[in-house]
């Protein structure tokens, strides 16, 4: 590992967020994030982002196929969609007394996390 990959910045989004897509080929897509990379600061949404793999034939004697596949988004590409007010926003923290982080859309304010 180097040693910008052990400077593990945390992601602001979270598996089962919607995020709207806002650069490259799928621009303006809006999905589900299925899985989060943290180290490599980047997250698979589902639906998006598609890739082709190629399946050699086994000895069983299938077939070689073409299998399509979600692929990772780096995390700068998209913006969270916020539950209360629908909009593509960016999230900010607050930390309550307690010590604990909460996310908030910065657009209307309200806590992203129940």
């Amino acid at each position: 590992m180097t040693k910008k990959e052990n400077r593990i910045k945390p992601l602001r989004i979270k598996k089962n967020d919607t995020v709207k897509i806002i650069a490259g080929n799928d621009k303006g897509y809006v999905g589900k994030v299925l899985k989060v990379f943290p180290r490599k600061a980047s997250l698979i949404v589902e639906g998006a982002n598609f890739i082709h793999r190629h399946q050699r034939p086994t000895s069983g004697g299938a077939q070689g196929t073409i299998v399509k596949r979600e692929a990772p988004i780096h995390v700068s590409k998209v913006l969270l969609i916020c539950p209360k007010c629908n909009y593509p926003t960016r999230i900010g923290q607050v930390v309550l007394e307690s010590g604990s982080k909460l996310r908030v859309c910065k657009k209307c304010h309200e806590m992203v996390d129940a």
